[in-house]
C-alpha cells in the first residue's frame, strides 16, 4: 500500500478514524459508528447541542498492514441541530453543522515518521436539509449534506493535516428510519444509509471512488430513560479512485458491539455509550472503537 493511502486510512479507522475522517485508503469522510440504536431517528422540533466522543485504538492492518503498525485517534465533535416547526412534504425541516477536531498518534514503520500527540480541527460538516417524519411506529428521515476542504491539508507534509484533512468536497445523501416494533416502543430496529460523491483533490484531477455506509441498531427499552442493544457499521469504497496517481484500492469495514443509552430528565440531556468491535476490514486499519455521545436540548 502507498505511504500517502496509509495516512489517511488512520483516521479513518476512528470515525472509524474514520470517522469523521476516515482517511483515504479510506476515501470518504462520514465516520462510520457516529450513530447507534435508534440511529435513524431525528429528535422533535427545538435547538440541540450534540457532542461525539470517539477513542479508536487499531493495532491491525489487514491484507498489507506493517507488522508494527498502532495508531490511537480521539476524535471530540460539537453538532448544532436545529429541526424548526416548518413542515416540507409532511415533514418537519431541520439543519446542522458539525465540527470534528482530531488527536492522533501512530506508530507505524511504513509511511513515517508520524508526528506525535498531534491535534487538529478537521474538515467540517454542513447539513443544510433535513426532513424528519414521526408516524405512529415509525420514524423516517432524510438529508443532504457537504464536507468542505477546510482542514489544514497538505499534499507533500509529513504534518498531523496528512492525516486530518482530506483536501476535497464531498456530497453526502442520507437516508433511514426506525421501526418501532411494538405498540408501547420498548423494541426498535433502525438502519441509516449514506452515500458520499467525492470531488477533486484541490489542485489535481484524483478522486476518492464513491463511499457507502449503513449503520443500524436493535434496542430495547427497559425503562422510559433506558434502552440497551446491539449496534453494528458497514462501510465501503463504492467506486473506483479516478486520476493519473489514483491507488488500486478497495477497502471496507464491518463492525458488531453493545450500546447503552439513558435519559436524565432533570438536567434535558441524552446519553450513549457504544463500543464497536470491527469483525472484518479489507485495506484499511481494522480496530475497536468507543464511542461516547452527550444530547443536550435548549
Amino acid at each position: 500500500m502507498k505511504t500517502s493511502t496509509i495516512r489517511f486510512t488512520l483516521l479513518a479507522g476512528l470515525m472509524a478514524v474514520t470517522s469523521l475522517a476516515q482517511a483515504a485508503s479510506f476515501s470518504g469522510h462520514y465516520p462510520a459508528g457516529v450513530e447507534g440504536i435508534k440511529g435513524g431517528s431525528l429528535p422533535p422540533p427545538g435547538v440541540y447541542l450534540r457532542d461525539y466522543n470517539l477513542f479508536y485504538y487499531a493495532d491491525r492492518f489487514p491484507d498489507i498492514g506493517p507488522p508494527d503498525f498502532e495508531a490511537f485517534v480521539y476524535v471530540q465533535a460539537p453538532r448544532l441541530i436545529w429541526i424548526t416547526e416548518w413542515k416540507v412534504l409532511g415533514g418537519y425541516y431541520g439543519m446542522d453543522v458539525l465540527f470534528p477536531f482530531y488527536y492522533a498518534d501512530v506508530d507505524s514503520s511504513i509511511g513515517g515518521p508520524f508526528p506525535d500527540d498531534t491535534f487538529a480541527l478537521g474538515d467540517i460538516l454542513v447539513e443544510p436539509i433535513m426532513l424528519s417524519w414521526h408516524l405512529k411506529q415509525f420514524d423516517l428521515g432524510v438529508g443532504y449534506g457537504f464536507w468542505t476542504p477546510n482542514g489544514d491539508y497538505n499534499e507533500n507534509g509529513l504534518r498531523p493535516s496528512r492525516v486530518l484533512a482530506q483536501g476535497f468536497w464531498t456530497h453526502m445523501f442520507s437516508a433511514g428510519g426506525t421501526w418501532f416494533v411494538d405498540e408501547e416502543k420498548t423494541w426498535a430496529v433502525s438502519l441509516v444509509n449514506r452515500y458520499e460523491i467525492h470531488m477533486d483533490r484541490e489542485d489535481t484531477d484524483w478522486a476518492a471512488g464513491d463511499t457507502f455506509t449503513g449503520e443500524w441498531g436493535i434496542s430495547k427499552g427497559l425503562k422510559k430513560t433506558l434502552d440497551v442493544g446491539l449496534i453494528g457499521y458497514y462501510q465501503t469504497q463504492v467506486t473506483d479512485y479516478s486520476g493519473a496517481s489514483a491507488p488500486d484500492i478497495n477497502d471496507y469495514v464491518v463492525s458488531l458491539g453493545p450500546e447503552i443509552s439513558m435519559f436524565h430528565p432533570k438536567l434535558g440531556l441524552f446519553t450513549s455509550l457504544r463500543y464497536a468491535y470491527e469483525v472484518d476490514a479489507k485495506e484499511r486499519p481494522q480496530g475497536d472503537t468507543l464511542t461516547l455521545t452527550l444530547t443536550k436540548r435548549f
